[in-house]
This record gives C-alpha cells, sequence and structure tokens, in this order.
C-alpha cells in the first residue's frame, strides 16, 4: 500500500501549521532584494526583524505533535489496518520495539527545539522593536515546552537542550530526569505567560497567547498530579485553568459541529491550533483515517485506522458529537453503503470523520484544523482538578463539566459524589477529545493504560501490554546517533 510510505510526509505537514496561514501573510511583501538563501551564513543573517521573523516562523513550520497513530491505536479508540505495514498490528498489540517507525517522534521534536532556540538565543543581539522581539521569544519558548512536554509523555526523562545546534558536535547528550524536564517546561511556559498577548490581529491570528501558555501549563500540572489524590499539582491546575476561562476570550461553538469547520480556523474555541489551507498546504487526516477505497474522498480513503466498537458504543444517540466525529455510511453515484464496527472487512468500517475537509479536491489537501488544545478541554480540566482539589465536584466543577455535555446535547449532571464525578469527567473527555491525541495520555496519566488496552479486544487484538508499556521505547536510530541515550526498561 503506498499511502504507508506517504505518512512521514503527511506528519511533518501537521509542522506546516499555523505556518501556513502565517507564511500566507507575508507572501505578498516583497522582498526580491533579499541574499540567496545559498549565500546566508551567521554573519549574513539573525540581523534584522525580518530575519526574527523567519527564523519564529520555522519554529511554527516545525511545530511538534506526536503521530495521532500513536494515540488511536496505543489506546482502545482504533483498529489499525491490519495488513500492509507490520508496525502497525505490532503497536497496536503492543509488541513494540525499538526499531518501530511508528514510535519515532524524538527526532522532529529536536528539529522544532532547535529551531526556538535559535530564537531564544539569537534574538536578544538583534536591533528591532523590544516589545515584538520579546513576544517572539516568549512564543519560541512556548512552541519549546510543548514539545518538551510531548517528549516526556512519550518517552520519560529526555536530553535538556537549551542552546542551538548547528552541526554534529555536542549531539551525545544524557537523558535528564523526568522532574528536570518539567522543570524546564514550566519554567518556558511560566516565562511565555508573562509575555504572549491574550490576543491578537486577524492577520497574527493562531499564535501563541497568554491563554495557550496557560491552557498547555494546566495540562502539565494535570499529568504531573497523576494518581495522586492529594498533590499540590490538582490547586495548580485549577487556577491555570481558570485563569484561562476568566480570560473571557474562549467560548464553546453553539454546535459541535461548528468547531470543526473551516470557519473555525482561529475561532472562539480554539486556544491552540494547528491551521491548514485547503489545497493550498493542507493535510490527509480526514482521508487517511476514512474508509478505505471510499470514492467519496479525493484519492481514495486510506482506511489507517477504524474506530472500535467500544467507543462508538459509548455514545448516546441523541449525542450530537457521534455523527460529528465519525461515518457510519455514505453515498455514492445513487448507491449507500452501510459502515459496521465488527464488519472485518476494512472498506465496511465505521471512520473518523471528525477533522476531514469535505471542500478539498486534492490528496492531502485538507485545511481544518488540528486542535492542540480547545476550550472545551480546558474546562474538562478545570472540572477534574477542582473536584480532586476539593475532594467533591463544586458548583463550578458542574458548571464546566456541564457546558460540554450540553452542548453535544446531553442532559446536564447533579448529584455525583467525588468518583462518580470524576469518572464522568473521564468519560466525557474521551466522548468530546477523540481524534485529538489525548486519549492515551489521559489513560497514563489516571493509571488505567494497561486496564483499557486489555479490554479493547476486538479483532483478536490480545495486546501484550504490561506496565512499563507507559513509556514508549526510546527509538533505535535515535540511540544510535546518541549512544548516551539509555533505552527505557523493559524493551
Amino acid at each position: 500500500m503506498k499511502y504507508r510510505k506517504q505518512l512521514p510526509f503527511l506528519y511533518s505537514q501537521i509542522g506546516s501549521m499555523l505556518c501556513a496561514l502565517l507564511l500566507l501573510c507575508v507572501a505578498c511583501e516583497s522582498r526580491l532584494d533579499v541574499t540567496p538563501q545559498s549565500n546566508l551564513t551567521d554573519a549574513t543573517y539573525y540581523n534584522t526583524a525580518e530575519d526574527a521573523k523567519a527564523a519564529l516562523g520555522a519554529c511554527y513550520y516545525s511545530v511538534s505533535n506526536p503521530d495521532v497513530f500513536i494515540d488511536l491505536v496505543g489506546s482502545d479508540d482504533a483498529v489499525p489496518f491490519l495488513t500492509g505495514d507490520a508496525n502497525r498490528p505490532l503497536l497496536w498489540r503492543y509488541d513494540i520495539t525499538p526499531d518501530n517507525g511508528f514510535i519515532r517522534f524524538y527526532p522532529g521534536a529536536y528539529t522544532s527545539i532547535n529551531h526556538c532556540n535559535i530564537v531564544i538565543n539569537r534574538l536578544p543581539t538583534i536591533e528591532m522593536d523590544e516589545t515584538l522581539k520579546q513576544r517572539y521569544i516568549a512564543e519560541a519558548k512556548f512552541l519549546r515546552a510543548l514539545a518538551y512536554f510531548n517528549l516526556v509523555r512519550l518517552y520519560g526523562g529526555v536530553p535538556i537542550v537549551t542552546t542551538e545546534t548547528a552541526g554534529l558536535a555536542g549531539l551525545e547528550i544524557p537523558r535528564s530526569s523526568v522532574a528536570e524536564v518539567y522543570a524546564q517546561i514550566e519554567q518556558d511556559l511560566t516565562d511565555a505567560e508573562q509575555v504572549l498577548p491574550v490576543n491578537y490581529d486577524a492577520v497574527d491570528k493562531g499564535r501563541a497567547t497568554r491563554g495557550a501558555a496557560k491552557g498547555i501549563l494546566a495540562k502539565v500540572y494535570l499529568t504531573r498530579a497523576g494518581t495522586e489524590s492529594g498533590s499540590p499539582f490538582w490547586q495548580q491546575a485549577v487556577i491555570k485553568a481558570k485563569e484561562v476561562i476568566d480570560q473571557g476570550v474562549y467560548d464553546l461553538y453553539p454546535t459541535f459541529a461548528e468547531a470543526f469547520s473551516l470557519s473555525a480556523r482561529g475561532g472562539v474555541e480554539n486556544v491552540f491550533e494547528i491551521q491548514y489551507l485547503t489545497d493550498v498546504r493542507g493535510h490527509s487526516l480526514g482521508r487517511g483515517y476514512g474508509v478505505r477505497a471510499a470514492p467519496i474522498y479525493p484519492g481514495g480513503g486510506a482506511g489507517i485506522a477504524r474506530v472500535t466498537s467500544s467507543l462508538f458504543n459509548l455514545y448516546q444517540e441523541n449525542d450530537q458529537r457521534k455523527a460529528v466525529s465519525f461515518i457510519s455510511s455514505y453515498s455514492y453515484q445513487g448507491k449507500t453503503v452501510q459502515l459496521s464496527v465488527t464488519d472485518p472487512n476494512p472498506a465496511n468500517a465505521v471512520s473518523f470523520q471528525k477533522l476531514w475537509d469535505k471542500s478539498a479536491t486534492t490528496n492531502g489537501g485538507e485545511g481544518t484544523s488540528f486542535p492542540i488544545l480547545r476550550f472545551s478541554d480546558v474546562l474538562l480540566m478545570y472540572a477534574e482538578a477542582s473536584n480532586e482539589s476539593e475532594g467533591t465536584p463544586s458548583v463550578s466543577a458542574y458548571e464546566a463539566l456541564n457546558r460540554v455535555r450540553q452542548r453535544a446535547g446531553l442532559e446536564p449532571l447533579s448529584g455525583l459524589d467525588y468518583q462518580s464525578f470524576k469518572e464522568a469527567v473521564w468519560l466525557e473527555r474521551r466522548l468530546e477529545l477523540t481524534f485529538e491525541n489525548n486519549r492515551r495520555f489521559d489513560l497514563i496519566r489516571t493509571g488505567r493504560l494497561v486496564e483499557a488496552v486489555k479490554a479493547e479486544n476486538s479483532f483478536n487484538r490480545n495486546a501484550q501490554i504490561q506496565p512499563y508499556h507507559v513509556l514508549l521505547p526510546m527509538p533505535q536510530l535515535d540511540i544510535d546517533v546518541n549512544p548516551l541515550l539509555e533505552q527505557n526498561p523493559g524493551y
């Protein structure tokens, strides 16, 4: 199957993110007098405000985001296409080795980190507007923190690099501890939230904001709290999530469908997102995770992974999110095809359509945004952290949870005890945030990954998951480059 060969490119396109929109805004600016790039050196570059802007653009272009495939088939949300690349079912069954190509998020994250380090290290010496300079540096710190947050959640402690790498020298760096990585993340986000603006004019919509820094910091604290009921991180998560809510900048769209429309790009619900332009610089997530061989997509559906029955059947019939998130039938040339969560034929499988841009006419041209953090996520983080911090659901925790439920068309909840409320939030996160790189991380931080994966045994999964699988193996290719990288236990 040719599509798998396109995946590295597809997911490098996730790194083209905001840049697709941001660069479009500057595309009309004539810079015919620039030095040819082949002649650029340290002496001729990083000297002007335009150089600073371009350097920051590289950070957005390479923004860190894990392959959503890991989240889907590494949890209980999806079953991979079971023929073709053998690494797909091996990852799904947790027969994971360090040379599995699907776990190699590591090098892309450090590319992003290096671009951010260039901005953070070089911009202080550039003569330009000081306010703009500090904002650019804050944006780079936010993006660097995002890269390290994804790295530490996937692999555990990793090398901390805060200066730019210009060549092969100095690549052999040992792993720092998990606590040290989180300290770096917290410092970068704290620095960023103090400088970043609350919002931007239309031309800069999509850049990192103060709310984005606070919101990711809330998720950092939620993750660090883990399963510890008395952790001080719960209250810190409450504070940061509440600060995002109280800004009054973000809100839920009236309907769930609107949150994933093309018009939602840069909109009120997306605290931070990966932005694309239809048929200009798009993604293939709708086609890629669509119905295999279905002619309704440009190039036909790839069927990378299908929806599990355990996820699909969780939705109440009046839950608006079900029809938006999944495609359960389609019509083509007068014929209607009904799809199933149990039929083994991938051409008949209920599939993901949440991020499908139906207006795209080219393979890989979909322009819908990929959400890194939506406001509904912030509301649910607040509800969960508040319940944990206070030991019982408060009025404001109910309000946050029920805003998400009622937007989906569900009745508000009330009268729950601490445990029931916690489980209600966990369920709501799964229903609300599927296909958004949250499920596996949520299962890990709440100590439920092994149980959930073993329980999802459709299509003879028989996962060989063990407690050590909460971390992926360090990719073998990266250990070969840096022998000081120690492999995670169990691999």
